[in-house]
């Protein structure tokens, strides 16, 4: 690995990036590959060919011996296929390296074997991926080896997109198409190309390998089943932004290596608000390239963290009682001439076409706000939301008191005369500068708040792809975009008819706009009032994406099929149950084979222990009162881990996958809370030294 030390040098080392094309590749082509990035188009197989050899030639002289096409399937996670660049050997047995433009745009992995559902039967197994030009290639350095990655596409042979990159591509079309069409109407001119910027701020928990080693429920769900409070949580407010721990800063430093490496701008780093909780976060880039960076950077915080003997958690909940982890997904539209479309300037009451992006943008939540919700829905994301720091299951959007104050002004008058000034923070002290301040707070509890010159989308999960999320809020921009255009361009009075939209989608959409406590149980009783949906879990939210809205949506700008949106639902609810029946069965088997024999046998002791000082004519008062409340607990505990199972085998008898994942829904996840009380009452009566496996103590606080 590269020094640290001078990471200008270091920095997209592992990258085939533009200026590694600009060394390799023939002026011709490159300036070809050039036009492809800002205008569209593809490669002829001759172009192809010379930089496929290229990329081969580059990859081999930093010690790669194999290729994979990189890709994103509806698994959540990434997928490679391994090929080395060997072909037959020659006729003196001499083996060649080589690697085709074929190669480097196709490759055929078996569509059946990857979610799908629905849209591929098992005999049905070819499927393609596809070369993604607009992100780079990069190397991979894992115990095999260094691999040239190749960002794909994953489609079935009849063209359904079986990925997360396809649609999100799609998207950025659409947007791109429409933001044109808004800027053409205030009469730019110059840009040629607007793109949706992203930077996705990644949460997660280190713990210790060998204690994760023996907890079968983070091995197999990512999450602790079980688990106590420990004494101390995070009340005391000084884990977040505290000094971080030497093991944990050596991580730290080897991951920042690692992402630098590989053209990952990795910037901040720091504790999270949660015992054994960080955060690292980059720096904006397209959001293609930012999805396919957070792929890289959850994978390499899983491989860099098992060096280092510890395991990273990237479930939103792995543990009860304190904070998730999100992936705050910082969204906005930038043109190729480097201007923000959310940027309100100085005066943003004057900033007419920052005014109707707004209002655009507002009315898309409003509309979509059941899709974008279950753009951010996961079974462990289920767990986070509503729940300490996590915005709640209820869409809104915070603007900030000064934009607030400009929008009632239009909203009331028709006409926003001023805006709210910044002001100034007066610290006090003779030695310290005056600073000046933002024009409005911070609001933490909002799923969608207005951050400056972007927009914060803070439900997305931490262990999720922002893929879908991003795919959701191109498009339902892009909807409103397009409305408005087909509106503005033909009216006659282009600035009286560009204010009067403005305050017709304020006026129509102002319920969207909510700066209170999101967390309150006032806001949940006005959001009903207002008639904004509140949708509380995955199997709920999975049928937003096949209403006519969505369908219409998507297929106007052909980013989804009906069949790629029905697919998408099934296969939410194809997942939700299987998550939740693996947890069934691991609760099932940790209680019934470690748990409660524990217990039983701290039972069978405290018992002997009792009778042997009744018997010395000892008061046994204490002894008799803990031997009854726990062999209580092993009663309930027992009764309810019966109960779990019953309720699981029923799951499985079920074939609808819609009334599946409810039943494990409103049915299985309700036995599984009923397990877990008695048990985790008993874990803090049960001599430590007997309990079966490590505590949320050993866990948070000894990493």
């Amino acid at each position: 690995m590269a020094d640290i030390t001078n990471v200008e040098k270091m920095f997209g080392e592992n990258v085939f990036s533009i200026s590694t094309m600009h060394e390799r590749l023939p002026k011709q082509v490159y300036q070809k590959i050039l036009r492809i990035l800002s205008e569209g188009g593809e490669l002829s197989r001759t172009d192809a060919d010379v930089v496929a050899k290229a990329m081969k030639d580059w990859a081999m002289e930093k010690g790669a011996t194999h290729y994979t096409h990189w890709f994103q399937p509806l698994t959540g996670i990434t997928a490679e296929k391994h090929d080395a660049f060997v072909t037959a050997p020659d006729p003196e047995g001499h083996m060649l390296m080589e690697f085709s433009g074929k190669e480097l745009i196709m490759g055929e992995p078996d569509a059946s074997s990857f979610p799908s559902g629905g849209l591929r039967s098992t005999f049905e197994a070819r499927g393609y991926t596809t070369w993604d030009v607009t992100s780079p290639a990069f190397l991979k350095r894992t115990a095999t080896g260094l691999t040239l990655c190749i960002p794909t596409a994953f489609c079935s042979y009849n063209g359904e997109a079986l990925d997360k990159k396809t649609p999100l591509l799609r998207s950025m079309e659409a947007i791109n198409i429409q933001s044109l069409r808004i800027l053409r109407l205030f009469g730019n001119t110059t840009a040629r190309k607007v793109t949706p910027s992203v930077g996705a701020e990644q949460e997660y928990f280190l713990v210790d390998m060998e204690k994760w080693q023996k907890r079968s429920d983070l091995v197999f769900t990512g999450r602790t089943l079980f688990g106590a409070p420990a004494p101390k949580g995070q009340e005391m407010e000084d884990h977040y932004f505290g000094v971080i721990r030497e093991r944990v800063g050596a991580y730290m430093k080897d991951l920042n290596n690692e992402l630098w490496e590989l053209g990952v701008p990795a910037k901040t780093q720091h504790n999270e608000a949660a015992p054994a909780q960080h955060e690292l976060a980059p720096i904006y880039e397209n959001a293609n390239v930012a999805t396919d960076h957070n792929q890289i950077i959850m994978e390499a915080m899983k491989r860099v963290a098992i060096h280092h003997n510890m395991q990273c958690l990237l479930h939103e909940k792995p543990f009860a009682g304190i904070n998730g982890s999100g992936k705050h997904n910082n969204w906005s539209l930038t043109t190729d001439t480097g201007v923000n479309l959310l940027d309100p300037g100085e005066s943003p009451e004057e900033n007419v076409q920052f005014l109707l992006v707004l209002s655009c943008v507002l009315k898309a939540v409003d509309i979509h706000a059941d899709l974008l919700r279950q753009s951010a829905s996961d079974v462990g994301n289920d767990h986070r939301l509503g729940e300490k720091e996590a915005p709640p299951a209820i869409i809104s959007v915070f603007l900030g008191e000064q934009l607030e104050d400009v929008v009632r002004q239009l909203i009331e008058t028709g006409v926003a005369e001023k805006h709210i000034q910044g002001g100034v923070l007066r610290t006090g002290i003779s030695t310290m500068p005056d600073v000046k301040k933002d024009a409005t707070d911070r609001n933490r509890t909002s799923p969608f708040a207005f951050t400056g010159n972007k927009f914060e989308f803070r439900m997305v999960g931490s262990a999720d792809s922002i893929g879908s999320a991003n795919t959701v809020l191109n498009a339902i921009v892009a909807e409103a975009f397009s409305d408005a255009a087909d509106e503005l361009e033909r009216a006659e009075n282009f600035p009286g008819a560009v204010h009067d939209l403005i305050k017709k989608n304020l006026i129509e959409h102002q319920r969207i706009i909510f700066s209170g406590n999101g967390y309150a149980e006032a806001w949940v009783r006005e959001a009903a009032r207002r008639g904004l949906p509140n949708i509380p879990s995955t199997v709920e939210a999975a049928s937003a994406l096949t209403t006519d809205k969505s369908v219409a949506l998507f297929s106007r700008f052909g980013i989804f099929t009906k069949a790629e949106l029905s697919s998408r639902e099934e296969i939410t609810y194809e997942t939700y149950a299987k998550m939740i029946n693996i947890e069934a069965l691991t609760m099932i088997d940790m209680a019934g084979r470690q748990i409660l024999p524990a217990c039983i046998h701290y039972a069978g002791r405290l018992a002997t222990t009792t009778n042997a000082l009744k018997q010395a004519g000892v008061s046994t008062m204490a002894e008799m009162g803990r031997l009854n409340e726990v062999a209580a607990l092993i009663n309930e505990a027992d009764n309810a881990l019966n109960n779990l199972k019953a309720l699981d085998e029923q799951a499985g008898q079920i074939a609808d996958r819609k009334k599946q994942a409810f039943f494990y829904k409103d049915s299985v996840k309700p036995a599984m809370a009923a397990l877990r009380k008695p048990c985790d009452e008993l874990e803090l009566l049960v001599d430590k030294a007997m309990w079966p496996f490590p505590t949320y103590q050993d866990l948070l606080f000894e990493v």
